[in-house]
């Protein structure tokens, strides 16, 4: 005899279909924008750890293909993030930096929460890379005045 399917407890009934579609509509826009979060942040290390920033070492530092890096900056460009000199690599332009800024302040409050509740160092460093991007500005505060009492 086969069992029918056990049904949900009231807590895990689903939402109403507008706040659902409002949280996966979030979840898709973080994840658009966490591309071009990720390419400015590693730019803007480039520039202040070397000096320049190439499409081919931001390339390989992302493991992405060389077209890919050429693409996306193009979008960086439309999008007013960066400015590519020919020979002379990629840089940001200050709303690009103020991106970048932006970007390094969620991931290290992401990484030193992670680390705050014992996740490993790497593994923290690992995490925060997709967390940051999809962490509310809510949530975000909440994880630095948790940490608060840690500093």
């Amino acid at each position: 005899m086969a069992q029918s399917p056990a049904r949900p407890a009231a807590d895990t009934a689903l939402p109403a279909e507008p706040t659902q579609a409002n949280r996966f509509g979030k979840a898709r826009t973080a994840q658009s924008g966490a591309l071009l979060e990720d390419y400015v942040e590693l730019i803007s290390d480039l520039l202040t750890n070397g000096g320049e920033a190439r499409p081919t070492d931001i390339a390989r530092r992302l493991g992405v293909a060389h077209a890919t890096t050429i693409k996306t900056i193009g979008r960086l460009k439309r999008e007013g993030l960066a400015v590519a000199k020919p020979y002379r690599g990629v840089f940001l332009t200050e709303a690009g930096e103020t991106l970048a800024a932006r970007v390094r302040a969620r991931h290290r409050v992401v990484v030193d929460l992670l680390l705050a509740v014992g996740v490993p160092s790497e593994a923290a460093e690992s995490d925060a890379e997709g967390i940051e991007h999809h962490v509310s500005d809510a949530t975000l505060a909440a994880f630095a005045r948790f940490l608060k009492p840690r500093t």
